[in-house]
């Protein structure tokens, strides 16, 4: 007994002497820096990598350089004028180094503010403080202490935005309210400066679920041709009050965000065009609006191209690795050797913990332009190498455990851009629907994907593009016999989700903005879809069908 005392006592006592001695060794860190970099990465207060010791704005003119001062220095490449200015630039440039270059004299950026004064000036708390001033308004806290940029608060990173009405989704950066005091044009978006503090958030892709009550809700949303800036509202219906100016962006996210709150789906598509390229100079800033919405809601998300999205500043490959990189996001490039960008599938799984599939959801890029306008005039179409993929990749999850194992019926849908050719077909229309108020801007050539949609189980394809449409159409396969290896049934439909966007057109008679839902009760093995539409009586759900029962596909 006493013997088990003593080594209580001797084991607390030791514990005492190791906790004192690793604080001595924390604490002398601290000051003199004792410890091996590699160390760092692992000790709170510490990170690795690159932090900023100085910030400022470079203008420029046809006789002057924009380049940076020295090796240290490095621009960002955005125009603060977003090249509208008639003989002017201007950039900003942070210097930055890593941690183990620091030199004694070196001072680390751990605040910035946007304005004409002072800090200690115009704001109570800061008094004490010492801001310095650099060009275009900005103010910056620096330190030189040792371990300054250790600490989480050191600026690590900045990024510029454009438009009153930007916003940041990214997890640790922060946009700051004042624009940069640049003299430009009215009709320019303001710069806004954006600061990330210490090391960049690590992000754990969601994996959608079905509830525990058997259900799965998607939103579609399609066509928001969102702006750098506020944009300009195209046929807005109701109309704003007589000599109010429409703004078509926080119209069109109002309205999606109303939508969301409403309905609380699981899961957003974004089935394309979602940044209006022609008034997009700054794409990322149009791509932080829409994900803004998602992530503050805590709602996944995924995205394919539609023909506008590449139009701007960014092309199909940088918007997707832009998206990827945001929280809560779904979104893939696909396959390298797959013709386009976004040519993936995202696996709902089985309610619980279950790691069987439910639904598999197939999204598909329908490109942008006719390659060959001399005998296929209009838009592009899904190629041979995606729907070789598709086939593949369906007839690869069909045989894996995770969907033969799947105690229910298991559902496959795709979502694409630019309609299939037969969505021109009329005789087949869905009574009560939906509206076919223009002509389908389908492509010219036929890649036979209707079918390849129909042998592969794929119950619904819904798109895009013709804004004012929102109607949906059941297509036979075109050879019975082959419609025989569809377990859902032998027809397709394929439905509009209708133009959600302000920025987008409208028309034809006094088109209202709209989104598409679709609702999935998996012990039924049921589908539904409704609209939501903006504005006066038609709030609520519109054109309610059903398209799937008990696993078999609805005839319309």
């Amino acid at each position: 007994m006493l013997m088990g005392k003593a080594q209580v006592r001797t084991g607390v006592q030791l514990g005492i002497i190791t906790f004192l001695v690793l604080l001595f060794i924390f604490v002398l860190d601290n000051r003199f820096r004792v410890l091996p970099n590699k160390v760092h990465g692992y000790l709170p207060m510490h990170h690795e990598g690159l932090v900023l010791t100085d910030i400022t704005v470079t203008t420029c003119s046809l006789i002057s350089s924009c380049s940076v001062p020295s090796d240290n220095w490095h621009r960002i490449e955005k125009d603060l004028y977003l090249d509208q200015g008639w003989f002017s630039h201007a950039y900003v440039h942070v210097q930055r180094k890593r941690q183990e270059d620091l030199l004694d004299t070196d001072r680390v950026v751990f605040d910035l503010r946007i304005g004409r004064l002072d800090p200690t000036v115009s704001e109570k708390d800061q008094g004490a403080e010492r801001w310095e001033s650099r060009s275009a308004g900005i103010w910056l806290l620096r330190s030189s202490k040792r371990h300054a940029s250790d600490s989480q608060k050191a600026i690590t990173a900045v990024d510029v935005l454009f438009g009153a009405d930007a916003v940041e989704p990214r997890a640790g950066w922060d946009i700051k309210d004042q624009a940069l005091l640049i003299s430009a044009s009215p009709d320019t978006p303001e710069p806004r400066l954006s600061v990330r503090h210490g090391t960049p958030k690590s992000l754990t892709r969601p994996t959608p679920r079905v509830r525990k009550d058997g259900k799965f809700k998607i939103l579609q949303v399609s066509d928001l041709h969102l702006s750098t800036g506020l944009g300009y509202c195209r046929d807005p219906v109701p109309a704003s009050p007589s000599g109010a100016i429409c703004d078509a962006d926080p119209r069109t996210l109002e309205f999606v965000g109303s939508v969301l709150d409403s309905e609380r789906p699981d899961m957003v598509v974004l089935s394309g065009d979602q940044v209006n390229g022609e008034t997009a100079p700054d794409a990322q800033t149009a791509v932080f609006k829409f994900a803004e919405l998602f992530i503050k809601r805590n709602i996944p998300y995924a995205i394919i191209f539609g023909n506008h999205d590449d139009e701007g500043s960014l092309d199909r490959a940088a918007i997707m690795s832009l998206t990827q990189s945001l929280p809560l996001s779904l979104s893939e490039p696909g396959p390298a050797t797959v013709d386009g960008v976004g040519n993936y599938v995202v696996e709902v799984l089985a309610r619980g913990t279950s790691s069987h599939s439910a639904l598999s959801l197939y999204l598909l890029d329908t490109h942008g332009y006719s390659p060959d306008e001399t005998h296929f005039k209009g838009y592009d179409w899904l190629k041979k190498s995606q729907l070789d993929w598709l086939r593949e990749t369906a007839a690869s999850l069909r045989t894996s455990a995770a969907h033969k194992e799947y105690a229910h019926i298991h559902l496959d849908m795709a979502f694409i851009h630019i309609p299939l050719p037969e969505y021109r077909n009329t005789g087949n229309l869905v009574p009560g629907s939906g509206q076919r108020l223009e002509p389908p801007t389908a492509p010219g050539f036929n890649s036979g994907a209707k079918d390849v949609f129909i042998e592969n189980n794929i119950f619904a394809v819904s798109c895009g593009h013709d804004h004012a449409n929102d109607y949906c159409t059941v297509e036979p396969h075109s050879e019975p016999d082959k419609a025989e290896l569809s377990t859902v049934g032998k027809r397709l439909w394929m439905c509009y989700a209708g133009g959600a966007g302000f920025g987008g057109y409208g028309g034809y008679g006094g088109y209202k903005r709209r989104v598409r839902v679709w609702d999935f009760d998996m012990n039924e093995a049921k589908v539904e879809t409704w609209k939501r539409v903006e504005g006066g009586e038609d709030e609520g759900r519109v054109d309610v069908k059903v398209v799937v029962d008990g696993g078999r596909v609805v005839e319309g």
